[in-house]
């Protein structure tokens, strides 16, 4: 059959047997006669029952930043019209993954990124990773590689990974790595040229085989645009490259890619999933069309792309973006004229960056496991497991173990590689996958509608769209409607944040330097600029080769650049600036700490006036405590006090900035006209906090008495703890 064809050696049977199941999805009928299905309306009541008032609607239901409405129950009378009844793995759209015997042959590759500085360095730690067990060869590049610029005019040498300057570098990089085994995965930026041509030109240099290359070395030109704001060369120039290296791959290493469609700029931004999915289907659209004009077929083109997805926090939404994204893709793939296989999406999966924190990063192995977790089941070809301490630092020995065996225990111990599709059929993610495949289509189609991704960033549509959807995240970390354990709800007041290891950068550009000098020291200087002047003079076809003997003739990557560009002004567009969720509650804690150091150790001092016995006040006072110490302000605790001239007294002594009435709802309206003038009287220049929400009614009153403010689960946490600070002199 023409689909046994087409499928990859060794999986001929299995999807010769489920083409045969599909038309026999008929199952047996299993007599439940004993149970008495409850309708919904009962199941609601039960539900109202235990709510105890709590409205059902605001409650049960959770909406989420993609607009997509959580639902408190899925079952199969609701969604029986969009299980995949007749869908099977590898096949069709792609909808319950790429592969038809899913990771029972072929686990998903284990691709911990590789960042050291000093390319020996690097080189040790790529070997060190594979023989751990990582199956991928993960080269991450700093700043200054990835723009094209040599070490010594770098602002900083390895802010973010590897300093890559001449093929002496690569060649250190990649000594003695089994690239006929293992893939490699570099992401070259703006342009794949200068990265190829350096490991194709190491790789003749030591009798190796480009053939033998799987795997990617990426370019993305229209990401690094919006991540600088400008690019290195205008678009048409990095479209032309892009269809150069695509070319020289597909003779010469066609087991690689040279195109790296990456949503982590969109990602870092804030962006919901649906923006970031759109977005980056759009990017590869656009590639698509620039790969055509430029003489490459759908086949050919569509064979270059490989998709790079951040994992965020919510977990059933990445399964159902993954799922969702693959028969969107595979359909833009059908209409360019392309076949079922060519509509494969190939995608390399990490955690989302955004969803860290510097305060408590210890958390960060749980959300990177469950992110991990939830890339799996929607069916990732790869995945690099960020180390717990990214925020803060590059990894050591301890997190890169704990990030690479959290992949590994997934595939030997838990045995996520047996399940094939295993969210297939699920009510809840077959819903949701429903939904987010029609957003994200429909974003996409927007962006198209505006002329395509580049005429959209262009006009700053995708940035306001991501900074409309931070500002909402940001608004719901204030509220607290959105918790991050460790900074904006739990924080640990006894924390020591870890070493920052800060690399000498100073010393280590000196060293880079040193290096490079000392082998161009040996390099013929005529040879290099007939090689750069035969580059910049390459036709149409030959610009790879030209730039790989450019290399070999010791020309570094700021020279393959120069030789490269053809003149004219690259784009400019607005940047999408890199955030954290917690970022904002992290500048707190680091002014409280500042102004510690600067005032030996005064702080915002809180008192607590809990009144009558501990049952009367604890609830208040935990949740009021919990709330201030978001700050790391100073809280004074006390067993409670039995009448308010005792309250006033101790909080008279404490000195406080701050003072929180603590009980209960019952008894404010008699404690709180006697305790709250007190209070100011005792501590005159002292903010006088209510916890808990007061009635409507009695809001005012209590106002008057010289409540200053609530603080209840309505409450702006962010807000209050600003102010707090400003009028201690902490911030400005």
């Amino acid at each position: 059959m023409e689909e046994a064809k087409k499928a990859p050696e060794g999986e001929l049977d299995l999807q010769a047997i489920l083409k045969q199941a599909e038309s026999k999805t008929d199952f047996p009928e299993v007599p439940l006669d004993e149970f008495t299905p409850p309708t919904d309306e009962e199941w609601k009541v039960a539900c109202e029952a235990l709510l105890k008032g709590a409205p059902f609607e605001k409650v049960m239901f959770t909406k989420t930043y993609e607009d997509i409405t959580f639902e408190p129950m899925y079952t199969r009378k609701h969604t029986e019209d969009i299980l995949p009844k007749n869908s099977f793995p590898g096949m069709g759209d792609y909808l319950r993954g790429a592969n038809v015997s899913g990771y029972v042959k072929k686990p998903w590759g284990v691709a911990q990124s590789c960042d050291e500085t000093l390319p020996k360095e690097n080189n040790e730690l790529l070997k060190f990773e594979v023989a751990k067990g990582s199956t991928v060869y993960n080269i991450r590049l700093d700043a200054a590689t990835l723009q094209n610029v040599d070490a010594k005019d770098a602002e900083k040498v390895g802010d973010d990974g590897t300093s890559i300057t001449t093929l002496d570098d690569m060649h250190v990089t990649l000594d003695g790595l089994k690239l006929n085994e293992y893939p490699l995965y570099i992401y070259g930026g703006a342009s794949a040229v200068p990265m190829l041509a350096m490991v194709a030109g190491t790789m003749k240099a030591s009798g190796q085989k480009t053939a033998d290359l799987k795997g990617f070395i990426g370019a993305n030109p229209i990401g690094q645009l919006v991540r600088k704001g400008k690019g290195i060369a205008p678009l048409k120039q990095l479209y032309d490259e892009m269809a150069e290296t695509a070319k020289w791959a597909l003779k010469n290493a066609p087991g690689l890619r040279t195109v790296m469609v990456r949503d982590d700029v969109f990602s870092r931004g804030g962006a919901n999933d649906v923006q970031d999915t759109a977005y980056i289907i759009a990017i590869a659209v656009e590639y698509l069309r620039a790969l055509m004009e430029r003489g490459l077929t759908i086949k050919e083109a569509a064979s270059q792309i490989m998709f790079g997805v951040s994992m965020g926090a919510n977990f059933f939404m990445q399964i159902a973006k993954l799922r969702a994204a693959r028969p969107i893709w595979a359909s833009i793939i059908k209409a360019f004229g392309g076949e079922e296989e060519d509509g494969a999406m190939h995608v390399h999966g990490r955690p989302a960056l955004f969803f860290k924190t510097v305060f408590d990063p210890y958390v960060n192995m749980l959300r990177n496991t469950t992110e991990i977790f939830s890339g799996v089941v929607g069916g990732i070809d790869s995945y690099e497991s960020s180390v717990f301490d990214e925020p803060i630092r590059k990894g050591d020995v301890f997190s890169r173990r704990i990030a690479r065996n959290m992949q590994i225990m997934l595939q030997d111990e838990f045995g996520l590689t047996q399940p094939i599709d295993p969210s297939g059929g699920s009510w809840a993610v077959e819903s949701l996958t429903k939904q987010i495949k029609e957003k994200i289509w429909a974003e996409f189609q927007n962006i198209e509608a505006k002329g395509g991704i580049v005429k959209a960033l262009l006009e700053g549509y995708p940035q306001a769209e991501i900074a409309k959807t931070l500002e909402a995240r940001f608004k719901a970390l204030e509220l607290r409607k959105d918790r991050i354990v460790g900074s904006n709800m739990y924080p640990n007041m006894t924390e020591e944040l870890l070493d920052r290891r800060e690399e000498d950068h100073a010393a280590l550009k000196k060293q880079r330097v040193a290096d490079i000098e000392a082998y161009l020291k040996d390099i013929d200087d005529k040879h290099k600029a007939e090689t750069l002047d035969a580059l910049a003079k390459a036709d149409e076809g030959a610009v790879v080769d030209a730039a790989i003997a450019a290399a070999q003739a010791g020309a570094t990557i700021a020279e393959i650049r120069k030789a490269l560009n053809k003149g004219g002004d690259p784009e400019s567009v607005k940047v999408i600036e890199p955030h954290r969720w917690s970022e904002r509650y992290e500048d707190l804690r680091m002014a409280t700490e500042k102004y510690k150091k600067e005032h030996n150790g005064d702080n915002v001092k809180v008192f607590l006036a809990n009144m009558g016995p501990i049952p009367q006040h604890k609830a208040r006072a935990d949740f009021s405590t919990s709330f201030l110490q978001v700050g790391e302000f100073q809280v004074e605790l006390n067993n409670g006090f039995k009448t308010t001239d005792e309250a006033a007294e101790a909080a008279k002594a404490s000195g406080a900035d701050v003072a929180v009435i603590c009980s209960t709802d019952k008894t404010y309206p008699e404690i709180v006209p006697d305790l709250a003038p007190k209070l100011k009287k005792a501590l005159p220049n002292a903010t006088i906090y209510l916890a808990g929400a007061a009635p409507k009614d009695l809001e005012q009153t209590y106002k008057d008495a010289g409540v200053d403010d609530f603080i209840s689960v309505k409450a702006n946490c962010y807000q209050i703890l600003r102010f707090l600070q400003k009028k201690k002199g902490m911030i400005d």
